[in-house]
């Protein structure tokens, strides 16, 4: 067995899905159960990608903390994973309508959301070359806040580079906490992702130049804009766009997390920008066309 340290580290809670299928949430007698988790879903992608990742977070001592870590498992991915007795593991409901879906969380004092500062200490992140984490695990609680501070400053003791997907999540903090918290993350990452839509939603930036003033800092900002594409702002040189494939969409949710797992690959793998933007489209093209957040399987 390999004892080399995986290429990237994700971080971050993942939850049951459970999504009807025969009618909405109050009348349904019928439903899936799957996967939901930004960070796992990155840790998918790269996995499918044939790279060495791990995903580190917290599940209950229970049988839904199983399922996760054994789907992930499954795909390839290395497990860091603590398991809490006392504790549940997260559990969200979609609730399908001809309107949109729409989602219900119960996550409120998960496993996942006791994570504390000095969870994953620069020691074990020791040969890791990126950590990745989203801006919900601030959003979780104050601990899951004070350990992404932390994480930022032991990942870069070990050496590795600091990703962050802004990834807001309206219904588990206020918008003034969310955007002081997220602006000041994003600014500080090597690398940041962030959908064009949130950023006006949250700080008000209109476009991707805007939105890289409000973010001088990161060394190497990726601003997504749906199907029209990405541009890639690295340093002071001249911003990379790449557009959109056109893709034939099935549900949007999960495309975000693929173009990172996506981008992420192929940074690994040294490729010039624009590459790293097409990985990430194709990526997000691949879960655009299915009903599911995850990548399928390879």
């Amino acid at each position: 067995m390999s004892t080399a340290s995986p290429e990237i580290v994700c971080i971050g809670e993942t939850m049951i899905l459970v999504t009807p299928t025969d009618a909405a949430l109050a009348s349904a007698s019928e439903a899936s159960i799957g996967l939901a988790g930004a960070e796992s879903n990155v840790t998918a992608g790269i996995a499918a990608a044939g790279h060495r990742v791990a995903w580190a977070s917290r599940v209950g001592d229970d049988p839904l903390g199983i399922r996760i870590t054994d789907e992930l498992a499954r795909r390839g991915v290395e497990l860091w994973v603590e398991r809490d007795a006392e504790a549940p593991t997260g559990v969200m409901f979609k609730d399908p309508s001809v309107e949109g879906s729409s989602v219900h969380y119960y996550r409120r004092g998960s496993a996942a959301s006791r994570m504390a500062s000095g969870f994953l200490a620069a020691e074990r992140l020791t040969g890791v070359r990126i950590v990745h984490t989203t801006g919900i695990t601030p959003a979780l609680s104050a601990s899951c806040r004070d350990m992404i501070d932390r994480l930022f400053e032991d990942a870069r003791t070990a050496g590795a580079l600091v990703s962050f997907d802004v990834n807001d999540r309206r219904a588990l903090w206020s918008l003034e906490d969310a955007a002081a918290t997220l602006a000041r993350l994003a600014d500080a990452a090597d690398i940041a992702f962030v959908g064009r839509d949130e950023a006006e939603r949250i700080w008000g930036t209109a476009t991707a130049s805007e939105i890289r003033a409000f973010l001088p800092n990161c060394a190497l900002l990726v601003v997504k804009d749906g199907d029209v594409g990405a541009t890639a702002y690295a340093g002071d040189d001249e911003p990379v766009f790449v557009p959109a494939p056109v893709v034939d969409v099935v549900e949007p949710v999960g495309a975000g997390d693929a173009f990172a797992s996506g981008f992420l690959a192929a940074a690994l793998e040294g490729v010039p920008l624009a590459e790293r933007l097409s990985a990430g489209h194709e990526a997000a093209a691949r879960v655009l066309t299915i009903a599911a957040d995850m990548p399928p399987h390879p």
